[in-house]
């Protein structure tokens, strides 16, 4: 399953964006454009349908009240709307449609305006309906979060739980307690990110090991072995041997490792882990501009080994990446701002742009250039 379309009013940056999505998606814009809020979208999604510390009420408080979340150019009619078409592979690309609509009552209490789910155009729920209007506090729940209420659509609750955002930080994985005394589950920092390796199933932990340990040695050459350990506080570590002058190499732990290895680490892991979509922000950071390069083909690679293929969309800057000549039109999304909030653009929405595609150039060359910030030429000027 993944999402194939999705429309949105009044979140964040978008006033207003209706789009189709890829399985691998590229999202490209200047900064502040709304990258990490367009990938935030589905990790509300997330929030809604977490059976422990989710909901409606609790994925809202998070992003500090639905004033905080309304978009800022929003005008007459500024109810929050998300609505996605979710393509279900497994049943013969049936389509799932979800739609949710809230804002706040005079209390500052997020409050459901309409919810709607419907199976290959059959509507399974609508409301508000008669129960909500009997008891109108039901309207601050969603049926996603309640399961004596989803049991028809819990397909769809269960791929919103399966959303995976990570953007790990090589300085929180080599030091979680630094930044977090307590454990924190599924922490997209890192925080939790070699526990949950070391907690793998052991076959299909070294499995991925040795498929990552091939990688790393092409961008760390004298990497020979990698495996987890734990030390004698039972703390895991990845743990490894690296070739050089002496004899029998030497064992170097997370905490001696580059931020680069750091980093490519962790996105090879994301890749293997878990089965829904998969958010990954900036992704080049760290990394040698020959190994960024050829991320796309590694996604992909990767992806076609899966016996589940997942969705990842990844937001980046990087002119290295978006030269691989595989990165289609229907694979980008440009957001561009503007005064009325900002837009969501696809090449195949341009025939200049896909013109310019079909004649041989890369997005690199076509859509990056229109993602720079307007006058960024002067922007050494600004200091005299």
């Amino acid at each position: 399953m993944y999402v194939q379309r999705l429309r949105v009013e009044n979140w964040k940056n978008f006033q207003k964006g209706d789009v189709r999505l890829s399985r691998r998606l590229f999202l490209i814009g200047p900064n502040a454009s709304g990258k990490s809020n367009f990938l935030d979208i589905f990790r509300f999604l997330r929030d809604l349908s977490l059976p422990r510390g989710g909901g409606l009420r609790q994925a809202v408080e998070v992003r500090r009240g639905v004033s905080a979340i309304r978009c800022l150019t929003a005008r007459r009619y500024s109810d929050v709307l998300i609505e996605v078409e979710l393509n279900d592979e497994a049943t013969k690309e049936s389509v799932w449609l979800y739609r949710l609509r809230f804002n706040q009552d005079n209390l500052q209490r997020p409050l459901i305006k309409e919810e709607r789910v419907a199976y290959n155009g059959k509507e399974l729920l609508s409301r508000p309906d008669a129960d909500d209007k009997t008891d109108p506090l039901r309207l601050t729940q969603t049926s996603l979060e309640q399961i004596n209420a989803n049991k028809a659509f819990r397909a769809i609750a269960t791929f919103f739980q399966s959303v995976n955002y990570q953007h790990l930080l090589p300085q929180v994985i080599r030091d979680p307690q630094g930044f977090s005394p307590g454990q924190i589950d599924n922490d997209p920092f890192g925080r939790d990110f070699l526990q949950r390796v070391e907690n793998t199933l052991p076959k299909t932990r070294d499995s991925r090991l040795r498929k990552i340990q091939a990688a790393l040695k092409v961008a760390a050459p004298q990497l020979k072995e990698l495996n987890m350990m734990r030390d004698s506080l039972g703390v895991p570590h990845l743990v490894g041997l690296f070739e050089h002058w002496r004899p029998k190499g030497g064992k170097q732990n997370e905490a001696q490792f580059s931020d680069g290895t750091l980093r490519l680490f962790g996105l090879l892991w994301s890749l293997f882990e878990g089965d829904g979509p998969l958010l990954m922000e900036e992704p080049e950071l760290s990394l040698h501009q020959e190994v960024v390069r050829r991320l796309p083909q590694l996604i992909e690679r990767i992806n076609r080994q899966r016996k589940v293929k997942r969705q990842v969309m990844i937001s980046t800057h990087s002119e290295e990446m978006l030269r691989d000549e595989g990165i289609g039109a229907e694979e980008v999304l440009r957001l561009e701002p503007s005064p009325e909030g900002t837009i969501l653009k696809s090449p195949l929405d341009s025939p200049e742009e896909l013109e310019q595609l079909n004649s041989g150039l890369t997005i690199a060359d076509v859509v990056l250039p229109k993602s720079a910030p307007v006058d960024v030429h002067q922007l050494e000027l600004s200091f005299n």
